[in-house]
């Protein structure tokens, strides 16, 4: 069985992936560990060096803000309808509550453009502020704060100083970890506590008594900080970042459900992988957070795929918050403008390169390396990407009954290139290391590029286009039915293999085939049954896939809520509601998901929280509602 790390903080032992909390201001984001421990953060952007690593070495940096000699909380729960998270503390002595959020405001950019932004702005911007609150509720509590920077993932050390005649203000700079125009990046922290400064660690502490409160606020913007000045205006900066998340989810359309709170718990959660200022969707926040323990699964998920992000928009328009695609699709118009194809993911900027590099000083999550910064895997040729893009496209072009002048050559580029390279072996939606294969799910994939482009030509008056591109479509289509299938009629991981693959499961999700179809039942059968362990559903069997890695991974969660909605697809009401529930009962104590769960043991494995988790827990929880109400749930996109 795999060993759990003892839930601890501060430069103990590493807590369990699924007690993290994770921050966002939708230009930046973090993770606060059980102990108060921003244990993951980079700044200036999600994908920039860290400067508080110690999720993958303790030694990495850290920024622990709550009672001294006391880890372990009474109580961790977001603000209903936010992601500002609140946590209770009991002393022997007393009561804490600490609140953090990583502040929105309302925009500011009044008399000069920002050098960041490409998209249309909004009413609200991040305010690149880490804003940490407490308050004394009931007898005395010993507040310690210790915010120990380490530049460029634990290789730059660098020393505070004092800024200003006081003790409330410190800066610490270092240069070279901007990915972006600044070559120096500067770190403010204003606090009412009395600052002390040791080499990289900035230290304060005092006791609070009933009624007493503090703050502390880090800041890394260059010019024009809006740092709080004092803890009334420090509440009132928490009190602007909560109306913005309620007013943002206030757009959606919830059920009145009990599963409700899942729905807007993976909303929120999305929202805060995007990166506001290019439309760009991170597929997870984080690096190298194992698929297996101790094991070498590590990868950098800090980055835009295009398959995770146009499936994150399916999530999204499912519960009608929609108008992150518009920002989206124009990422996708601004990297795929001017080249012949797309990669399979980018920058968050849009920047192309990813070089993969092992950073061989870190210990890694528990002991798990290497630990990898960029991925190798933006080289590969996966066939997938192209239908997933036509598709999501599609879905709201209906919906709109609007497509921008500016995609439609891109989109044409992306059909045609399906049409051009469907019939090669490609690394397939899992991104595998090892030999490139016929993978079924890419040629259903390149099927839907041709079917959808299809449609959006017939939407466009283009009649000769469509025709031709359904031709195309037809002949993939055919391909698919004459090689992809067993002689169960089972559908495989690629041609002449008798391995499954959970990526199947989305042929009735898409329209391939009807749910009604014997094959489909058959195969979505023989995944539930066949490509399980303990009920959840594995990507694939490692020992039958030439993956390019050694070890084994965990089930994966975007797998097991793909087998609830295809259960409901072929009639499968009860079993699918049973396996939903036992999903969502697996979630961490803040309704986040990472990757992969261990069925041996239900603990997160991998990156955290993931985007492709939350996407499919939306659609499976809708597919189920949906089916139990007695209404059918299709997703448009698979409607002729």
């Amino acid at each position: 069985m795999a060993k759990i790390p003892m839930r601890r903080g501060g430069g103990g032992p590493f807590p369990p992936i699924a007690e993290y909390g994770f921050l966002s201001d939708c230009e930046s984001n973090c993770l606060v560990a059980p102990s108060g421990n921003v244990e993951w953060m980079c700044v200036p952007r999600p994908d920039a060096p860290s400067m508080f690593g110690a999720v993958l070495d303790r030694a990495a940096g850290g920024f622990r803000f709550g009672p001294d000699r006391t880890f372990i909380p009474a109580g961790r729960r977001y603000l209903p309808g936010t992601n500002v998270l609140e946590t209770t503390w009991q002393t022997p002595t007393g009561w804490l509550i600490v609140t953090d959020c990583l502040v929105v405001d309302r925009w500011h950019r009044t008399h000069r453009r920002s050098k960041t932004h490409r998209r249309t702005p909004g009413d609200w911007d991040a305010a690149h502020v880490l804003l940490r609150l407490a308050r004394c509720e009931h007898g005395e509590v010993d507040l310690s704060l210790v915010c120990e920077p380490n530049f460029d993932y634990g290789r730059s050390p660098e020393s505070w100083c004092y800024e200003g005649n006081d003790y409330s203000t410190g800066v610490i700079s270092h240069a070279g970890s901007d990915p972006g125009p600044s070559s120096l990046l500067s770190l403010r922290l204003r606090t009412d506590l009395r600052l002390g400064f040791d080499g990289r660690r900035a230290l304060a502490r005092t006791t609070l008594r009933e009624g007493d409160t503090a703050f502390v606020a880090l800041t890394w913007r260059a010019e024009d900080p809006m740092l709080p000045d004092s803890y009334q205006q420090a509440c009132s900066a928490v009190e602007r970042t909560t109306e913005f998340w309620r007013q943002w989810l206030s757009r959606g359309t919830f059920p009145d459900h009990p599963w409700r709170q899942h729905l807007q718990r993976s909303a929120l959660a999305l929202k805060g992988l995007t990166y506001a200022p290019t439309g760009a969707l991170l597929a997870a926040a984080t690096t190298s957070l194992p698929e297996t323990p101790q094991g070498e699964r590590n990868w950098d998920y800090r980055y835009s795929w295009i398959r995770d992000s146009t499936f994150a928009l399916w999530g999204l328009y499912t519960l009608g918050l929609d108008s992150e695609a518009n920002d989206f699709f124009s990422f996708i118009a601004d990297v795929a403008e001017n080249a012949d194809d797309i990669q399979v993911m980018y920058r968050v900027g849009g920047e192309p390169r990813i070089d993969e590099e092992i950073l061989g000083h870190l210990s890694g999550y528990d002991g798990a390396t290497p630990v990898r910064i960029g991925n190798e895997a933006a080289k590969q040729r996966q066939h997938d990407v192209w239908g997933v893009i036509l598709d999501s496209v599609y879905l709201h072009t209906r919906s709109r009954d609007y497509l921008s002048e500016r995609l439609w050559p891109v989109l044409v580029r992306l059909v045609e290139a399906a049409a051009e390279h469907w019939q090669e072996p490609d690394r397939g939606m899992w991104e595998v290391r090892g030999k490139p294969q016929h993978f079924t799910v890419s040629k259903m994939l390149c099927w839907v590029a041709l079917d959808r482009g299809r449609r959006l030509a017939q939407m466009r008056g283009d009649y000769a286009t469509a025709e031709r591109w359904s031709e195309i479509a037809a002949e993939i289509h055919a391909d698919v039915l004459a090689k992809g299938v067993d002689d169960r009629g089972v559908f495989t991981q690629y041609y002449g293999s008798a391995a499954l693959d959970a990526s199947v499961l989305l042929m009735p999700l898409l329209g391939f085939l009807p749910p009604t179809d014997d094959r489909v039942k058959a195969t979505v059968l023989a995944v539930a049954d066949e490509l399980t362990v303990d009920g959840l559903v594995l990507r694939y069997r490692t020992d039958q896939t030439d993956d390019g890695v050694a070890g084994e991974e965990g089930a994966f969660l975007i797998c097991s809520f793909w087998l609830v909605s295809a259960l409901v697809e072929i009639g499968e009401v009860t079993r699918a509601r049973q396996l939903c529930e036992r999903l969502l009962s697996l979630a961490s104590p803040l309704d986040l998901y990472a990757e992969e769960i261990d069925p041996a043991d239900g603990r997160h494995l991998g990156n955290f929280p993931q985007a492709f988790t939350h996407l499919a827990l939306i659609n499976a929880v809708m597919y189920v509602i949906r089916a139990e109400d007695g209404d059918s749930y299709t997703r448009p996109s698979s409607a002729g």
